[in-house]
């Protein structure tokens, strides 16, 4: 965790509601969270507990009801929805427990992907994604497609994708939830060293303690509230 008095990442007094009357489900019950840059934090929490609420608000994929979500200083609930595209699209990275790579579709160009959106040229494109495939230890699969890569080795490259634009934050939702345990660890191990080294904030919700123990503070989710929120164990290696 680093200094400042300004976190990167502020929600205060955030609800989500869905529904109305009767039928109305309330997904977050007006939550506040400060996350400072180069933190690794662990959300965790039972089904239906409002973490994946949270995520969704914090990667810019859904707004809140009520309450203030700032980000680097800025209101995000100001912005119009380009703007929010520009946000998520400029200083987010996703990880999915499913992986989401394109089939028949090399890992290379898979990686590409959010280049191609930003407009970046094909040969400077080209080359950044064959830094971060490299970073992730794939340099020697960058022609395979996905049907031809492990688990483990479709989730490296689905890193690789969201660290190409070299992202602020990492938003990881059960990164290991399709892997074995030697996997899992493996995916772990990098998360934490992009971490450490990269410097990039990873928020990661998981349902795993022994994943979450990777990061340096636990988050507990429970119907719609935070219920616990402090250090974590972080895990030696």
């Amino acid at each position: 965790m680093t200094g400042g008095a300004e976190p990167l990442i502020a929600l205060a007094g955030v609800g989500k509601s869905y529904g109305s009357g009767e039928a109305e489900v309330q997904a977050l019950a007006d939550i506040s969270l400060a996350i400072r840059a180069g933190e690794f934090v662990a959300i965790m929490g039972p089904s239906g507990s409002g973490k994946s609420t949270a995520m969704n608000i914090l990667g810019c994929l859904d707004v809140p009801s009520r309450g203030s979500y700032r980000y680097a200083g800025v209101e995000v609930g100001d912005l119009d929805r380009d703007q929010r595209a520009l946000l998520r699209r400029n200083c987010l990275g996703f990880v999915f427990q499913g992986y989401n790579l394109l089939p028949r579709t090399t890992a290379l160009e898979n990686v590409e992907l959010p280049l191609v959106y930003r407009g970046v040229p094909r040969a400077e494109r080209r080359r950044l994604a064959f830094e971060a495939l490299a970073r992730v230890g794939l340099e020697g699969r960058v022609d395979h497609d996905p049907s031809e890569l492990s688990g483990g080795q479709q989730q490296r490259v689905a890193i690789a994708r969201a660290i190409v634009g070299q992202p602020d934050v990492i938003l990881a939702d059960e990164p290991t939830g399709n892997l074995d345990s030697a996997r899992s660890h493996e995916i772990m191990q990098l998360m934490s060293t992009l971490n450490r080294d990269a410097g990039i904030t990873v928020l990661m919700v998981t349902h795993e303690p022994d994943m979450a123990a990777y990061a340096g503070r636990l988050v507990h989710f429970l119907d719609g509230r935070i219920a616990a929120d402090g250090s974590g164990a972080p895990h030696a290696g």
